[in-house]
């Protein structure tokens, strides 16, 4: 693969793992979120991956560069994409409260990760996503409105 490829192809696997619509498993329903950093020590690889190609993880950034040009109520519709767990329990809440959860980052994907990590990695408490969960923020109405492409994968995966 030419060089030209890989950061396309990174670009792509993060964006898949963009968002977890579906309800939580009964498992994950107890779970709470941890952030992305939470993750690096077990996933190093993917890790890095998501922190050097994924635009997602630098999604908080651009919110706060956003943010002045932004209503309240603007910014916080964007909070549901672009930051992790935003109306859910235990997730994103503001900058200032919980900035380890201001990037789009794993946990959007794959559900809140307090109990895997406490587990020392048990598999079956982390959700893997569907394609179709993607859709919620990667939909042709963003598309359209962004002018991103709708991606199957980037970044970490």
């Amino acid at each position: 693969m030419n060089r030209l490829c890989l950061p396309l192809l990174f670009a792509a696997t993060s964006l898949a793992g963009l968002l977890l619509t579906a309800a939580p498993s009964p498992v994950q329903a107890e779970s709470t979120y941890v952030g992305t950093e939470a993750c690096a020590e077990c996933h190093e690889d993917q890790y890095n991956n998501f922190k050097q190609y994924a635009k997602k993880a630098k999604s908080a950034h651009s919110l706060q560069i956003m943010a002045p040009k932004l209503t309240k109520s603007e910014l916080e519709s964007c909070y549901g994409c672009h930051t992790t767990g935003y109306g859910k329990p235990g997730g994103f809440v503001s900058f200032e409260q919980t900035p380890h959860l201001a990037d789009a980052g794993c946990e959007v994907c794959h559900g809140p990760g307090s109990e895997h990590v406490e587990s020392g990695g048990d598999s079956t408490l982390i959700h893997n996503p569907e394609l179709e969960e993607c859709k919620t923020c990667h939909n042709e109405e963003r598309v359209n409105n962004f002018g991103f492409r709708p991606l199957l994968h980037g970044g970490a995966h």
